[in-house]
């Protein structure tokens, strides 16, 4: 069960507390910690990183991230996968990654563990689509379903063949039914 501190804090003084396993999030006034994340979650996190990533970072085109903190809009959240577009990254003089991300994702993905409540989790990708990001997945490994969003559409609820959507410029097919195939390793 995600645990909420009730004590009301600032989101400056929310970004200066130490950092807490599983991550916690600053949304609307509330510091919420995540759940522990479990072994589909991980692995379909994972492997979404994975997959995307052999596709987009050597030809510089984006980079996915797994737990990364991002900080816009009034909130300080961590979904599961965070995807930016190369140009969207900060990187520092020498060529580094940031250790700080103040924007919203190109795209982002949230992976519902049990513990969670659906709503909080649709609704940091809401925040997300609401302040620039082009597209947010939704994926609930009880029902194999992704529900996907885009900006000023209705959500789209995919099973199966269905084929999901990416972004733009990333070359990659990939249907609902070969994401939850991942979660078949001893097979």
């Amino acid at each position: 069960m995600a645990i909420t501190f009730s004590q009301s804090v600032s989101l400056e003084k929310f970004l200066k507390l130490p950092e807490t396993k599983p991550a916690s999030e600053y949304i609307n006034g509330e510091i919420i910690q995540k759940p522990m994340p479990k072994g589909r979650h991980s692995r379909l996190q994972g492997k979404l990183c994975t997959v995307i990533n052999e596709i987009v970072e050597a030809r510089k085109i984006a980079y996915a991230f797994p737990e990364l903190r991002c900080t816009f809009g009034g909130r300080s959240i961590v979904p599961d996968v965070t995807v930016f577009l190369w140009e969207h990254i900060s990187f520092s003089e020498d060529g580094e990654v940031p250790d700080d991300f103040k924007r919203y994702p190109d795209w982002t993905i949230e992976i519902l563990s049990p513990e969670q409540k659906p709503n909080k989790v649709i609704g940091n990708i809401l925040h997300c689509l609401s302040h620039g990001c082009q597209l947010g997945w939704f994926l609930d490994p009880d029902d194999s379903s992704i529900l996907v969003f885009l900006p000023g559409q209705q959500p789209q609820l995919l099973q199966g063949s269905d084929r999901l959507p990416i972004l733009g410029s990333i070359e990659l097919e990939l249907t609902a039914s070969q994401v939850f195939g991942w979660l078949k390793m001893g097979k």
